[in-house]
């Protein structure tokens, strides 16, 4: 039998060389932010990451330790099969962890508020609007303020907050800039938030973070964070290259349900109110989720009864300078029943 420190030394080359043939493809990202709100992301990460490895290392060297010491070819290990307590031992496992938990839910606690993604990031530059549209399978990036948009392509000036509106014309989907920090989900119907910040120039990739069909890994852009004077560069190359977005071109584009990726394309002028409308035409007419079938029924029953109703009926019982019994002597019997359907006795 091969002792086990001869064969932690043979193992360990193979190993490395392993995990550094795995990893030789790896995005470390998370592990290089780029923005004030990853950087703070990635100190709480290796902050919790510490905490909680002052309970497991001891447990794990402890555990290699007693299965070596107690093992049965040791016969000078103290043997005591009717030990069953000890209070400095219940103390040390229940103690300890205790604190680490007590320590961790005040830091979880006070990070999630300060790196809430609806909390707007403090600055002294103002911050720019980027509406993001999530569609099959591609991102399209409306900048209201400059009246322009792009597909599959982000640029933003550096050292400059970041203030996202973010929905879906389809199926659910999640927006992610590894660099820049938190992920946050884009739904149909709905309006979600998130604020970030470059501290660097360069080229950033972002992605989908949610499998939303065929199309789904294809589903990635590139986030550029550039100069105040390269910004402005690019934002005059897109009103001179682009074409104009409205929402029948905004409907032609996410009818093409790519599956490669989509290439970038700039749009020179958005119709106002774009974004909105995307939100909107997914809730329904009336914007009540429930109520849409009951409201039409209940106009479509009383109709016909509001067109008989006497015009002098009508003003008065709209006014509530009369009762229903005064509505009768008004207008004639018919008018009168139609005045006590239309107010619901």
């Amino acid at each position: 039998m091969i002792p086990l420190k001869t064969l932690g030394r043979l193992l360990r080359p193979g190993l490395l060389v392993a995990m550094a043939v795995f990893m030789t493809g790896c995005d470390w990202a998370l592990f290089d932010p780029k923005g004030q709100v990853a950087r703070e992301e990635l100190t709480l990460l290796i902050t919790c990451t510490v905490l909680m490895l002052l309970v497991v290392i001891p447990v794990i060297i402890m555990t290699l330790v007693f299965a070596w010491k107690y093992r049965a070819s040791n016969t000078n290990a103290r043997y005591e099969p009717e030990w069953s307590h000890s209070t400095a031992i219940e103390v040390v496992v229940w103690s300890i962890p205790c604190v680490i938990v007590l320590v961790l839910a005040v830091l979880c606690w006070k990070s999630s508020h300060a790196l809430d993604p609806y909390k707007p990031i403090e600055h002294e530059k103002p911050g720019i609007e980027i509406q993001a549209v999530s569609l099959d399978w591609k991102w399209l990036f409306v900048y209201p303020e400059e009246k322009i948009a792009v597909v599959n392509e982000l640029t933003f000036p550096v050292d400059t907050p970041l203030n996202f509106r973010i929905t879906a014309d389809t199926v659910m989907n999640v927006f992610f800039i590894p660099h820049l920090g938190s992920m946050i989900y884009s739904m149909a119907g709905m309006e979600t938030k998130l604020h970030l910040i470059a501290e660097e120039t360069g080229t950033f990739p972002g992605r989908s973070a949610h499998y939303s069909g065929a199309g789904f890994n294809k589903m990635y852009f590139d986030a550029h964070s550039v100069s105040d004077a390269e910004y402005q560069q690019w934002l005059d190359k897109v009103r001179a290259d682009g074409k104009s977005l409205d929402q029948a071109g905004f409907t032609a584009l996410g009818a093409e349900k790519n599956q490669d990726w989509y290439p970038v394309t700039y749009y020179s002028s958005v119709e106002t109110g774009l974004f909105d409308w995307v939100i909107n035409k997914h809730m329904g007419d009336n914007h009540h989720f429930g109520m849409k079938h009951d409201a039409a029924a209940g106009h479509d029953a009383h109709a016909g009864h509001a067109a008989d109703v006497a015009p002098a009926a009508q003003e008065q019982l709209h006014e509530g300078e009369v009762t229903d019994e005064h509505a009768g002597h008004d207008a004639d019997p018919h008018a009168a029943h139609a005045a006590h359907g239309a107010s619901g006795e």
